[in-house]
């Protein structure tokens, strides 16, 4: 019996030894990589809001088509283009774009993959455990928190083992609401830059408000 202790207690230390070895960093760094050979990336999801507030929930698909800090976002409600400086908001609703120079923290909500590209400037890393995606894949968990005060609380990333590309983050906000984002398929894209520009031909009777 003692050496059976003796046994489960060194496997237990070499597990937790094993555990910690396990970086973060390089974790992410490597789906970075990834995104940086590819050059573009699209990606269609799904996304699950919750208020943790009221326990009311929304959910609703989209697609994203990105290239390094540029990107276009399909939704039911709305079309956004990014070129790396300015950003257009169409509201199918109301036939209506908005132009905007937007913040960090706002782009960061509208393309997630931009979180992993320059997550350690504002975000320390851990792994906090590993667990099996939706896709029947070991994976790893990464919990990223803010390094200052942050409209984030937290972002949770699950990434496979044997892809290194993300296929769920849950982004929680200091307002009580978590975003679930599912990414049901993630593959490379190539695209010029033209598309990443709002195409006033394609809206002509849209109405312009420009927030700048």
């Amino acid at each position: 019996m003692k050496y059976f202790i003796i046994i489960v207690i060194n496997f237990l230390t070499l597990t937790g030894i094993q555990t910690q070895t396990v970086d973060a960093d390089a974790i992410i760094e490597k789906t970075s990589r990834i995104y940086e050979e590819w050059g573009g990336v699209e990606a269609q999801f799904v996304i699950q809001s919750y208020s943790i507030r009221n326990g009311s929930t929304e959910s609703f698909e989209g697609a994203i088509r990105a290239k390094r800090n540029k990107f276009v976002l399909t939704t039911p409600d709305m079309l956004v283009w990014f070129d790396g400086v300015t950003q257009w908001i169409y509201l199918t609703h109301a036939d209506e774009v908005n132009i905007s120079t937007p913040s960090p923290d706002d782009l960061r909500l509208l393309n997630p993959i931009m979180i992993l590209q320059d997550y350690q400037k504002d975000y320390n890393a851990m792994v906090s455990g590993e667990s099996t995606s939706a896709n029947a894949k070991a994976a790893y968990d990464i919990t990223l928190t803010p390094k200052k005060a942050d409209s984030i609380e937290k972002i949770e990333v699950q990434i496979e083992k044997n892809t290194s590309l993300p296929v769920k983050l849950v982004i929680t906000m200091r307002n009580q609401l978590r975003n679930t984002i599912i990414i049901k398929e993630l593959k490379k894209g190539i695209y010029p830059d033209e598309i990443f520009s709002f195409p006033k031909t394609s809206y002509p009777d849209a109405e312009i408000i420009d927030l700048r």
